[in-house]
């Protein structure tokens, strides 16, 4: 970790951002030799010396609960970020109300993210064959596979082998043992199946058995030396999980996937990476030749401007935060923006849809203590089922949504408590004690995470007149949601309802019946992709399929940006395997002479 570069004054590549996409570029092109700058907008952080493991809410300001600046609890992981900023404002367009999450620190939202990690489909690359909406990827399923199997073996997912219509399974040996069904999701699964719904193992970066820091190096990276000892040291350095504290807090044992304990220590050690905390990219550089020439940023610690020179500038700052940069890069060459000679920088921003809905169940009433152990997020969940339904045109909307659920005896917090008044009209002193023990570990929760179709109507630009503390020019959203989302919304609480209802319970409230106030505001769900679409036209599209720009062949996109569609799967993982395809491509291209 350094303040400024000084290995060097200039590297092969300049890496913006050290989540997902950024980590996963530095450790490929540092395993292959090349001299990497990790530029990263926040500030250091060492998960094994700050997670707060084994904290318990009574140890916590407000027992751990959520505020303004820390709005998934004191414990979360995300540091001096959330979805409000100090000094690094955004704005609404009238009429928008959405909420952008940023995580300002080393490894970015990979310290805070639920781990889930589910592929995309054959359907999900083609979307607009299928039902003639939105566009369809410049790649197919097929293409992805062989890097969602090396992606998984590298960071440690578990999960079941399940092979549903658009649900595939990964190879034989790739995914870890799952862990076994905890009670409350036996009986989910037991009152949701009579209904045809699918209740299968989840897929998760978490392990639960160590790596074979002997194998997996030499089948991941076969040839290679340097990469094989960096990564088996690393491989050796990982436990498999405690089941012991939730994984937003960050996991000290890196038993869990963050760039911080799994992609950035390997790409270090291979002594070909420098890091830059406080590093607040303002643009790219390009020369008269139109090819990248570097970045310029702001040391946030003494506000100085610097620039740093490289032959090829990966951006993996975030999706929205990736536009930023690009539409502030004019200059006379490009008074547009970087990159943006199709006008579509910015364009066709989406986030998963989101709602959901919980509810009582006597059966769970009064139960024993058991073990509720198991990893901090669920072990089995609820692909989508519908899919013939809607190509016979028999629903309302035209894509579909995953199920995550969960609910038990799991550490109480604060508020775990506060439902009992409407349960038993106020109850207090020894009543509410009983009540207590009655009641605890007898709720469920459902939460749908769906697909959004992009529109001409979400999108981020530049606004005119408003500038961060930095003096970089902040982005202005625009946001609306189609009634295909609108009506996905609905559908999910209407199925939760049914599925508590089957349980033998009471939703918590009565289902949504408008999709304006059933469905969750853009951005809140923190899956922002799209902005710099990939596409086989470069009028049509930012990228090509190699997320490699047509204006600036020097100049990678490896985050959200690149998405076309955004799958009702979490896209944590396909930004992995996507970042792993481009960075093989661009070697291949430095080993051409093509770029570079």
């Amino acid at each position: 970790m350094q303040s400024s570069p000084k290995s060097q004054t200039e590297y092969d590549v300049v890496v913006v951002g050290s989540g997902a996409g950024g980590g996963m570029a530095a450790y490929q092109l540092a395993i292959a030799g090349l001299k990497v700058l990790v530029l990263e907008a926040g500030r250091s952080y060492d998960p094994v010396r700050e997670t707060p493991m084994f904290k318990l809410p009574r140890e916590a300001p407000l027992r751990g609960a959520g505020g303004r600046e820390k709005p998934f609890g004191f414990y979360d992981a995300t540091v001096d970020g959330g979805w409000e900023v100090p000094g690094e404002p955004y704005t609404n367009a009238p009429g928008t109300d959405f909420r952008w999450w940023r995580a300002r620190m080393m490894g970015g939202r990979t310290n805070h993210w639920g781990r889930i990690s589910l592929r995309m489909g054959e359907y999900d690359f083609k979307p607009k064959t299928r039902d003639g909406l939105g566009a369809d990827w410049p790649l197919s399923y097929k293409d992805l596979a062989p890097y969602y199997d090396k992606t998984e073996l590298l960071i440690g997912v578990y999960g079941g082998d399940d092979d549903l219509e658009n649900t595939p399974r990964s190879s034989p040996g790739v995914l870890q043992p799952p862990p076994a069904p905890r009670a409350v999701e036996m009986l989910v699964k037991k009152h949701a199946t009579p209904l045809g719904i699918p209740v299968i193992p989840a897929h998760l970066a978490i392990m639960t058995q160590r790596q074979n820091a002997d194998r997996l190096p030499k089948l991941l990276h076969p040839g290679n030396a340097l990469a094989q000892r960096v990564l088996r040291q690393s491989m050796q350095s990982r436990a498999a999980c405690f089941y012991a504290t939730p994984c937003g807090w960050g996991c000290s044992i890196k038993a869990n996937f963050q760039s911080t304990t799994v992609l950035l220590p390997p790409a270090l050690a291979t002594g070909n990476v420098d890091i830059v905390p406080d590093a607040m990219v303002r643009e790219v550089t390009v020369g008269k030749d139109g090819l990248a020439t570097g970045v310029s940023y702001i040391d946030k610690r003494t506000r100085q401007d610097r620039r740093v020179k490289a032959r090829v500038v990966v951006l993996a700052a975030s999706a929205a935060e990736t536009a930023r940069i690009l539409l502030n890069s004019k200059s006379s060459q490009n008074p547009n923006g970087v990159s943006n000679s199709s006008g579509l920088v910015g364009k066709y921003l989406m986030d998963t849809v989101g709602a959901g809905l919980g509810g009582q169940i006597p059966m769970l009433e009064n139960l024993p203590p058991h073990n509720n152990d198991g990893a901090s997020a669920m072990h089995v969940y609820m692909p989508w089922w519908q899919y013939k339904e809607q190509l016979g045109g028999k629903l309302d909307f035209a894509r579909g949504y995953h199920v995550e659920f969960g609910g038990g005896r799991g550490m109480p917090g604060n508020g775990s408590f506060n439902f009992l008044e409407n349960l038993t009209q106020g109850a207090y002193g020894k009543s509410y004690k009983e009540a207590a023990r009655r009641y605890y570990g007898s709720f469920v929760w459902f939460d749908g995470r769906g697909e959004m179709i992009p529109n001409e109507d979400s999108f981020c630009e530049i606004d005119p007149e408003v500038v961060d503390q930095w003096g970089i020019p902040v982005l202005r959203f625009h946001w609306k949601w189609s009634d295909h989302e609108l009506k996905q919304a609905v559908h999910m609480q209407k199925t939760f309802a049914e599925v508590i209802t089957a349980m033998g319970g009471k939703p918590g409230s009565e289902p949504q019946t408008d999709g304006n106030k059933a469905i969750a505001k853009g951005g809140q769900i923190i899956h922002e992709v799209g902005t710099c679409r990939m596409g086989d036209d470069a009028r049509t599209s930012v990228l090509n399929q190699y997320c490699q720009s047509w204006d600036v062949k020097n100049l990678f996109v490896t985050d959200g940006a690149p998405f076309v569609s955004n799958a009702d799967k979490n896209p944590t993982l396909s930004i992995l395997a996507l970042a792993w395809r481009t960075t093989d491509y661009l070697l291949e291209q430095m080993r051409k002479k093509e770029i570079g």
